[in-house]
């Protein structure tokens, strides 16, 4: 495998505005990131992504984008920015934007000009048709309703732009060569300022079908998900290859795609030793959780399924590995049965993402055991995409109390809480009235109380990530083999990880029961989560939940 810089390293994500206020506003910021620094560093954290600070009017939490070039006044300033990525770089450590290019705000001055004049240069910036026996088409918008929006200004015209997201969110015309060179201007000037590189935002949607066709409707409002066009449309592999070679490979960057890639049949295409990026986050252990009916939405985990997906796909690359994110619930309330939340559980689930073959990736809290919330009413929802949820629910005719309890547990506001840094007054967020309302366990689960206590949740992770980094199996966790043992054990999650001369072999019984398991090979027990481990001559008794890493002999 090649060694690049990045492979030996743990990654965090931050969402700026929930992770730590500085001026009482409410609202995490810059000069909050600069402050916990040295706390990421003493966790064992190398890579920061963080979710977009770029001017925007806030629509989608920044994901839509009205100027590329300037930090919005609600995270701080440039010189903030710059501030921040200097003082990384002084504790080793790599700053990740997020890129945001399938599409902008409505609000940026490209769109603003296009509305002036449509059939001018900024016009052709954007998908902007007249109303046509194609256009508009029954394609949905991610956040419901059509993709298409009359062009404000010019509705007596019929004039339509596309929008695959919010109608605040136009989608950019890759097709235009213009349009191109103008994002990679973007990208160039960032990585000149000394970022490491890029998470890349929905970037398998900047290729259109460009044929408009309908697909067959898969909700009552007659429409399709805008994603079914994406099964259809070919060559985006040039506009991938060439913002690689114009802005990524010439500053060595790393690049991380939000790639969904169910088959794993482009894998290789996408990140393999010529991939576009340099790896892709792997979510297909979470969707099957997650699906878009409410029916399958409240499907019940099922450790089976979430352990055999994880396994074919580790066959196909080197994937950045999440249990969750800023656009999923908390992996600890979705990904641990009901009622098995603990200690035992919640270090689990963060062994087995951490030993994986892959870039570990860290969500802001995760490293206490946050949990998802309980809104009491859908006004407390600050997510579009959950508003489109409760709406589908209730259109497929589920009560008001059954649309937000599924929303309560799989939106995404659940990830967006103030992290919990105290018992203090706004868990230590802010001095302020937070912009969204803190998780009511703050006073039971925050870091305050877990670095006093040398058995926390928090202190385990730092554990776990030490080992993973050690000189000793450092190279072995990075570079090594991984291949699945005990497959035919339902709740067992096994495999080994072999580099050279060195082999272990990873057990965690994920389950409530007790489990006794016959090994095939024996080994010096060198990681654990209990205090004990019990063998009855080849046999090993796992209590639940329990880890337990064998230096194979």
């Amino acid at each position: 495998m090649k060694k690049d810089w990045w492979k030996k390293k743990v990654a965090y994500q931050i969402y700026p505005k929930s992770f730590q206020d500085s001026n009482g506003d409410g609202i995490g910021d810059i000069p909050g990131i600069i402050s916990r620094l040295d706390y990421l560093k003493g966790l064992g954290i190398d890579i920061i992504w963080i979710s977009p600070m770029y001017q925007s009017p806030m629509v989608d939490q920044g994901y839509d984008v009205s100027d590329y070039r300037a930090i919005d006044p609600c995270f701080g300033t440039m010189e903030d920015m710059i501030r921040l990525i200097a003082e990384a770089k002084k504790r080793d450590m790599h700053i990740l934007m997020d890129l945001v290019v399938n599409h902008c705000s409505d609000q940026h001055e490209w769109f603003q000009k296009a509305i002036e004049d449509p059939f001018g240069k900024y016009g052709r910036y954007f998908y902007i048709e007249k109303k046509s026996d194609l256009i508009p088409n029954n394609w949905r918008s991610e956040f419901g309703g059509s993709v298409w929006d009359l062009l404000p200004g010019h509705e007596a015209e019929d004039l339509y732009y596309l929008h695959t997201f919010a109608k605040e969110q136009p989608d950019l015309n890759w097709e235009n060569p213009e349009v191109r060179e103008e994002i990679y201007d973007i990208v160039n000037w960032w990585l000149d300022l000394g970022i490491a590189g890029f998470r890349i935002d929905a970037i398998i949607n900047i290729k259109k079908n460009l044929s408009w066709e309908n697909y067959p409707a898969d909700r009552p409002d007659g429409l399709a998900s805008a994603s079914k066009m994406l099964e259809q449309t070919e060559g985006i592999g040039e506009f991938l290859q060439e913002l690689k070679m114009r802005c990524f490979e010439p500053h060595q960057a790393l690049t991380i795609g939000e790639v969904f890639d169910p088959t794993g049949e482009r894998t290789e295409e996408f990140i393999g030793e010529n991939g576009y990026f340099s790896t892709m986050f792997f979510f297909d252990p979470i969707i099957p959780f997650l699906k878009e009916s409410l029916k399958t939405r409240i499907q019940t985990f099922d450790p089976k399924i979430w352990r055999d997906i994880i396994f074919q796909k580790q066959k196909k690359g080197f994937f950045a590995n999440v249990v969750e994110n800023h656009d999923q619930p908390r992996g600890a309330s979705v990904l641990i049965p009901e009622g098995d939340y603990s200690f035992y559980s919640v270090t689990a689930l963060g062994s087995i993402n951490l030993l994986l073959r892959g870039l570990p990736f860290l969500y802001q809290g995760q490293e206490i055991g946050m949990t998802n919330i309980t809104f009491d009413s859908m006004e407390e929802f600050d997510d579009t995409a959950a508003k489109d949820q409760y709406k589908e629910a209730v259109d497929l005719g589920y009560s008001h109390e059954e649309a937000l309890a599924s929303v309560n547990r799989y939106g995404r506001d659940n990830a967006r809480t103030p992290v919990q840094w105290s018992d203090h007054d706004q868990a230590g967020f802010t001095t302020g009235t937070p912009w969204q309302k803190v998780n009511p366990n703050y006073r039971e689960i925050n870091v305050e109380n877990q670095e006093k206590e040398y058995g926390s949740i928090l202190n385990f992770y730092r554990r776990l990530i030490a080992f993973r980094k050690s000189e000793e199996y450092g190279d072995l966790f990075a570079y090594g083999d991984l291949v699945p043992k005990y497959e035919s054990e339902d709740t067992i999650f096994a495999f080994t990880r072999s580099h050279q001369n060195q082999k272990v072999l990873f057990l965690c019984n994920y389950s409530h029961d007790p489990k006794k398991l016959e090994l095939e090979e024996q080994g010096n027990v060198i990681f654990v989560n209990y205090p004990q481990t019990t063998f009855e001559g080849k046999a090993i008794c796992l209590k639940p939940y329990e880890v337990v890493v064998l230096e194979l002999f």
